[in-house]
């Protein structure tokens, strides 16, 4: 029995898509969860995605901000559509050298050419201690599927 539009259907939707990204593959990068207009990842820390003192590189952090919010879009578009980000402001809050980044992208608001999001980059320590990394608002177009 399949529900249309159950929450696993729409994981199955974005995993399908996010397994497609060489670039998060690389970085090794994990897709945690999947709601209507939200989208969690996690990035652990390795020696893919620092910069040059040991730390989350930025560039990193805001690839992850970037496809957490850009997945959340997602869930707002089309089950035919695909997006692609048009622009996005990330503010870095604080640099780790360990443990690993969380990003929860979150739909602001969803047009149907136009999405909004946010996205919040937390830390996560080896005790499971959360702190503030960055912030993110972005906007997002909704494009054609091409595969």
């Amino acid at each position: 029995m399949h529900a249309h539009g159950t929450t696993s259907e729409l994981f199955r939707r974005i995993e399908t898509s996010f397994l497609r990204q060489g670039m998060m593959q690389h970085l090794g990068v994990q897709l945690l969860r999947v709601e209507p207009g939200l989208c969690e990842l996690a990035l652990p820390h390795s020696e893919r995605v620092t910069q040059q003192q040991g730390s989350f590189h930025g560039g990193a952090m805001g690839a992850l901000a970037d496809i957490a919010g850009g997945y959340a879009a997602m869930t707002a578009a089309g089950s035919d559509s695909e997006v692609t980000t048009v622009e996005y402001k990330i503010n870095f809050l604080a640099g780790f050298t360990s443990g690993q980044l969380r990003a929860v992208g979150r739909v602001v608001r969803a047009g149907r050419r136009i999405i909004v999001t946010t996205a919040e980059v937390t830390h996560l320590d080896p005790h499971g201690t959360s702190t503030a990394c960055a912030v993110m608002q972005q906007t997002i177009m909704v494009v054609a599927k091409t595969y």
